[in-house]
This record gives structure tokens, C-alpha cells and sequence, in this order.
């Protein structure tokens, strides 16, 4: 099979070809592909470039391109050892060779910098360097990937601001993980979309052992707790876990204190759920009021952002999660739910779900003033058809929509990204 190309990749490639205005930005959870989308990029623009990988500091897997023709640098040396610190000299040296290359060449040259928040201080030598090269005019274009969301946001708040354009890549959809893998419905809604991992779904046991030692336990312990302070790190983990076990439901910050057994507060629940949201594990989605002040005080609605983290940590066997309707019933909530959320994060979507004494809406989105509230037929749970009156009569969505039997297949459902809705 061919390597897949996501369809995002042509707006990294509009980007590259522009002018350089801004910097290219591009961020996402673990697996998610960055790396190998930005090669292929590079691989599709006549321009000149250097990508270097800041990731592992004995390694230099980077080199200018020596193909004159294409002019795109594509491919790793991986013989090539150096033992040099990545600091702020090291970046500044590179990006200066880079200078150079963009002066000479006519049509101006690419840096990219993959796993940029490795170097201390990133965001403010960027910064400096940046500025430096729009008062002298220079043709260089930067692209920056990294793989810890929260600190890549918080350099780019803080000191990049105004400066950088942002592609945003989410975990992959079912329309990708079906055209790159030949995943079903039922393969994606249990394996989830993690590309990298996708070769080990016929052998289960270590598919399992993968997403949890490889993709769960780096994305906590080194995109959270190494940068962020948690005094409570071992209940930011045991929040992870009950949040996956939950997925789907709607849970009191208050239950959640009591199943976690622990003395910590709501307040620092929701602040680890808001951490856990951010490194693109699990989100709490808010209950839709109209009013935003109700909304944040509401009963978080628990939510895997990939549904492959639900069905590791629960231990189901592929065939034993299909054969249980309820566990499977919220695997295809989720799913539904994730999906929502992965592809309205583009578009400014933000996602809720509504509940009023008997009536509940499994999710509402909304973008500005244009409002959509659909309810999911799965499992064994009956759909809340009333649900959708009262929501309708109440808010007046631009639509109102049953996925499941007896409305949008969840197949084509999960083909169609949120803004369509709206």
C-alpha cells in the first residue's frame, strides 16, 4: 500500500508557497503524523529546505538538500552522529546557515524545526531571529512541529504571538484510517486512529501494550507532568484512567473525587481534566446552556479524543467489546463524540452536550450563532428522541439529527466533518 497522504497537507503546501509572512506552526497529539505530513510537504514544493530534528541530541538526522532539480529535503541521514548540544547557540546557528542558503537561492529557502520545544527558551530566540529577518526582508520561510501541545501553546501565547499561522492536526478520522489502512467501522471505532499502531491491530495484546506504555504513559509523563506543575501527579493519572473507564458519561467532579479516593478539590480535577483535553488524551465537554458562566460549572460530560484509549485501558478484547452492547454502545458514543471535537477544532467548533431534568442531548456544537444538537442510537440505550424536541423548541438549532439506527448511519456520520452540520 502506498503511503497515505492526509488531506491537510494542502494547506501546509499553500503556506510553504507563500510569501513568508508568518510562521508555519504545526502541532498535534503523539502519532498523529506530523513529521511524516511535513516531509511529504517538503517533497512537493520547488523550493529548497533544511529539516532539522531537535528530538534526540546525539542524533542529527538533517541535512541540506543536495538535490538541485527538486530542491527539497526530504530524507534523514542517519549515520551522520554529532554530539551537540540543542540550546539556543545551536538554533541560532542554524537558522543563520539557513539565512544564508534563502539569500542566495532565488525562490528562498524552508527551516523547519521538528520537536522545537526540546530547546529551553524556544519561543523567545524564535522570536528574535523571526523579527530580525522581517526588517531585512529575508525569504525565509520557518516551520516549527512539536509534539507537547501545552508548551508549544504556551511559547506561542506568550512570545510568538501575531507571528505564526497554525495548522492544528487532530487524530485521524475514520475516512483516513479507512483510505491509509483499510479500517471498517467496527476496526475504527475499537482501534481508534493512531496510524503508527495500526499494523498491530491483528495482534492485540501488543496493540494494547503499544498504546499504553508507547502513547498514553509519554503523552503524561512527558507532554504533562515534565511540563507543567501537578502537585498531585499520581491523581492526574488515576483521573486519565477513570475518565477512559467513563467515556461517555456525565460525571460530577464530586463522584469523580469519590472513586478516585483522594483529598485533592473540584477545582484541581477540572484544572488536570483541562491539562488532559490539552495534550489531546480526553476532554470534558461542558453542558450547553446559552449562558457560558453555567456552562463551565456544569458536570463534565467525559470523552475520549481516540476511542483506541478507551479500549486499551478497558481490556476488552476486540471480539469481547463488540459481544458487550453497553461497553460497545459508548465506544461508538465516543467515537461520535471524538470525532466531533477533532474536526470542529479547525473551524472554531466548540462541543456540549445538553440536560434538563428528563430531557439530554447527547452533543450540541457551535460556531458563533449557528447551533446543532444531535442524539446517538448505540448499544442498548434507547435515543432520547424528546431530547431533541425540548433542545429544538428551547434553542432552535440549525439542526437537530439521530446517528444510529433509524437515522445517519454512523458510518456516514463519522465521513462528514463538523462544520458541515452548521
Amino acid at each position: 500500500m502506498e503511503t497515505y497522504i492526509r488531506p491537510i497537507i494542502s494547506d501546509v503546501i499553500r503556506y510553504l508557497n507563500q510569501e513568508p509572512r508568518f510562521i508555519t506552526i504545526v502541532t498535534g497529539p503523539r502519532q498523529s503524523g506530523k513529521t511524516t505530513l511535513i516531509l511529504q510537504a517538503l517533497d512537493q514544493v520547488e523550493i529548497r529546505s533544511l529539516y532539522l530534528l531537535v528530538g534526540e541530541p546525539n542524533l542529527a538526522p538533517s541535512h541540506l538538500s543536495s538535490d538541485t532539480e527538486r530542491g527539497s529535503a526530504t530524507t534523514s541521514d542517519k549515520n551522520n552522529i554529532i554530539s551537540e548540544e540543542k540550546d539556543s547557540m545551536w538554533l541560532i546557528r542554524k537558522w543563520e546557515q539557513a539565512r544564508r542558503e534563502a539569500r542566495r537561492l532565488e525562490q528562498g529557502f524552508i527551516l523547519v524545526l521538528d520537536e522545537i520545544q526540546k530547546i529551553p527558551n524556544w519561543s523567545e530566540t524564535v522570536k528574535g531571529l523571526w523579527d530580525a529577518d522581517r526588517r531585512n526582508d529575508c525569504p525565509l520561510r520557518v516551520v516549527l512541529l512539536g509534539s507537547a501541545p501545552l508548551i508549544m501553546q504556551t511559547g506561542l501565547t506568550e512570545s510568538l504571538a501575531g507571528r505564526f499561522f497554525p495548522i492544528r492536526l487532530t487524530h485521524w478520522s475514520f475516512t483516513e484510517m479507512s483510505s491509509g489502512f483499510d479500517f471498517d467501522l467496527q476496526s475504527y471505532i475499537y482501534f481508534g486512529g493512531y496510524p503508527g499502531v495500526a499494523p498491530l491491530v491483528h495482534r492485540q495484546e501488543d496493540w494494547q501494550r503499544y498504546v499504553s506504555g508507547a502513547l498514553i504513559e509519554p503523552n503524561i509523563e512527558r507532554d504533562i507532568l515534565s511540563l507543567r506543575r501537578v502537585d498531585k501527579p499520581a491523581l492526574l493519572k488515576r483521573l486519565f484512567q477513570l475518565s477512559a473507564q467513563y467515556s461517555g458519561q456525565i460525571l460530577s467532579y464530586n463522584k469523580m473525587l469519590g472513586q478516585l479516593k483522594d483529598a485533592g478539590n473540584t477545582t484541581t480535577l477540572a484544572h488536570y481534566l483541562g491539562l488532559l483535553s490539552k495534550a489531546g488524551l480526553i476532554t470534558g465537554l461542558e453542558k450547553y446552556s446559552g449562558a457560558s458562566l453555567r456552562s463551565r460549572a456544569s458536570s463534565p460530560k467525559l470523552n475520549v479524543l481516540n476511542t483506541a484509549l478507551m479500549s486499551a485501558c478497558s481490556e476488552y478484547t476486540f471480539e469481547e467489546a463488540k459481544a458487550d452492547r453497553s461497553f460497545w454502545g459508548r465506544l461508538v458514543e465516543s467515537a461520535i463524540g471524538a470525532h466531533l471535537f477533532n474536526t470542529g477544532i479547525q473551524d472554531n467548533i466548540s462541543v456540549y452536550y445538553w440536560r434538563d431534568k428528563n430531557h439530554e442531548v447527547d452533543f450540541v456544537i457551535k460556531r458563533g450563532p449557528k447551533v446543532a444538537a444531535f442524539e446517538v442510537k448505540s448499544g442498548v440505550r434507547k435515543a432520547n428522541i424528546s431530547g431533541l424536541k425540548e433542545f429544538e423548541k428551547r434553542f432552535k438549532p440549525k439542526s437537530r439529527l439521530l446517528v444510529g439506527e433509524g437515522g445517519i448511519p454512523v458510518e456516514e456520520f463519522l465521513s462528514v466533518p463538523a462544520r458541515d452540520w452548521l
